[in-house]
């Protein structure tokens, strides 16, 4: 039973992550809508998830010594950052669609809020079995 619930609060805990992180490169879309330029970066969530699990096919590069720094594109999660296609190319460059941006921020969001309530439920339920003993 306890490692039923720590392997889901694991795994919610791993989740919240990836989706703080998606929530900042979705902010940082949404801030440089009228940057010349700038490209639309977003992550792919689920493939970042199954990586962190430790399910994932993804190869990821080792530090062999504290001094070693780590690839641009390299976090603790897997989470490799792409850029977004845009459906309409804008003139100045800029690939930032704001009704895309608005909806992956949004649904983000929720799904955040979905985990942490998930995470908060057992940890209640944890609660209230030790405290009913």
């Amino acid at each position: 039973m306890i490692g039923r619930i720590d392997e889901e609060i694991g795994f919610m805990s791993k989740a919240l992550n990836l989706h703080a992180q998606r929530q900042q490169l979705l902010a940082g879309n949404i801030a440089n809508a009228d940057t010349p330029n700038y490209k639309a970066v977003d992550i792919d969530f689920s493939r970042a998830l199954q990586t962190a699990m430790g399910s994932g096919d993804a190869v990821g590069l080792n530090r062999t010594a504290p001094g070693h720094l780590q690839a641009k594109d390299s976090n603790p999660f897997g989470a490799r950052t792409l850029y977004r296609q845009p459906a309409q190319p804008s003139i100045d460059g800029n690939t930032v669609d704001m009704d895309v941006e608005r909806t992956q921020f949004i649904d983000n969001a929720i799904r955040y809020q979905f985990a942490l309530d998930r995470v908060s439920g057992k940890f209640k339920e944890m609660q209230l079995a030790l405290s009913s003993q």
